[in-house]
């Protein structure tokens, strides 16, 4: 019932607190809301919240966004991870197609034990020495593709990376061996080498113990799955596990078991004493335990759409990256073909 002025009790307390032209104009209230005065809209609001139920809800529902996400992220990371890797593999391509067309071949890639002194050489290690150099300064026309970097039998014998850089003939102040290099073949920047074995006084490397098989103090281009910190020029670099190479032996035209390794296209033995090195960090076998087995099967480098044991790119060069677990033969392995 209305009173005088035409307002009913609530209307007029209403108007006191200056909201009466809201009401006037059809604002309702809520019996349980209380009306307070808002200076800046010089009309009325009511205090609201969310009840816990509410809250709850709004917090599941974030976490199931969130489950969904971190999933989805993880996968974006990895495959953003295999592209970078599958363009390595072609920037090296590229090169190799370059050295092959200074020196009419590619790299060797076998792995045999080196004249004295008794220091290893695989196929990893000569596919750093060709796009890089021995010590990362440029290939040497001349290089017996040795790990000491020497030509002869002996220390005494023709010195092409000259690892001591004394040889100056025309005594102009550069060392003879700078002047003879070529390439490098890859942006040393951007490549990935690094020293194969870890010597202590500033000479940091991938594994802290390879022993006798393999020359330390060499270098190999690793893939872009960071595995190990490597502290580099003061701070800390992560680095990738080799990249396989495997030069085919275009004089044969067999992968027949019964015939030997060497005589075979691809020979497993190219980069047999990297393999057995085990996984970087921890030394967890590659190949499931069973290189060889697995090497000449599809698992390896053999050719599924071929009906008998024929491996892919017969004719040219194998690369293999041990993928983002650090194994090479599993299945996130990344290859060229």
């Amino acid at each position: 019932m209305r009173k005088r002025f035409g307002f009913t009790p609530l209307e007029r307390k209403l108007r006191t607190l200056g909201g009466v032209k809201n009401v006037q104009r059809g604002w309702c209230l809520k019996p349980h809301l209380s009306p307070v005065r808002d200076k800046s809209l010089n009309g009325v609001s009511f205090l609201t919240g969310f009840t816990i139920v509410e809250l709850l809800t709004v917090l599941v529902i974030i976490a199931i966004l969130v489950g969904l996400l971190i999933p989805a992220m993880s996968m974006v990371r990895r495959i953003a991870k295999e592209t970078a890797q599958k363009h390595q593999l072609t920037t090296i391509d590229m090169a190799l197609m370059a050295f092959k067309n200074d020196y009419g071949d590619y790299p060797p890639s076998e792995w045999r034990p080196a004249p004295p002194p008794p220091e290893d050489y695989c196929g990893a290690q000569k596919l750093a020495e060709a796009l890089l150099g021995w010590d990362l300064m440029g290939f040497h026309p001349d290089s017996a593709w040795r790990a000491d970097g020497y030509d002869g039998l002996t220390p005494s014998g023709p010195w092409t990376y000259d690892p001591d850089k004394v040889r100056d003939n025309n005594i102009d102040g550069v060392p003879d061996t700078l002047e003879e290099r070529r390439g490098p073949y890859l942006e040393l920047a951007t490549t990935n080498a690094f020293r194969l074995g870890n010597i202590p006084v500033n000479k940091p490397g991938l594994f802290d113990d390879i022993g006798p098989v393999l020359e330390p103090d060499t270098f190999v281009i690793c893939d872009v799955f960071g595995v190990k910190k490597i502290p580099i020029g003061g701070k800390m670099v992560k680095a990738g596990t080799p990249i396989l190479y495997y030069k085919a032996n275009t004089s044969s035209k067999t992968m027949d078991p019964s015939v030997a390794w060497n005589d075979r296209i691809y020979s497993a033995y190219d980069n047999l004493p990297l393999i057995d090195l085990g996984k970087i960090g921890d030394g967890q076998p590659h190949w499931n335990n069973d290189y060889i087995a697995n090497f000449y099967s599809e698992k390896g480098v053999l050719d599924p759409k071929v009906n008998i044991d024929w491996p892919y790119r017969p004719d040219s060069y194998i690369l293999i990256s041990a993928g983002a677990d650090g194994l090479y033969g599993t299945s996130d392995d990344i290859r060229n073909f």
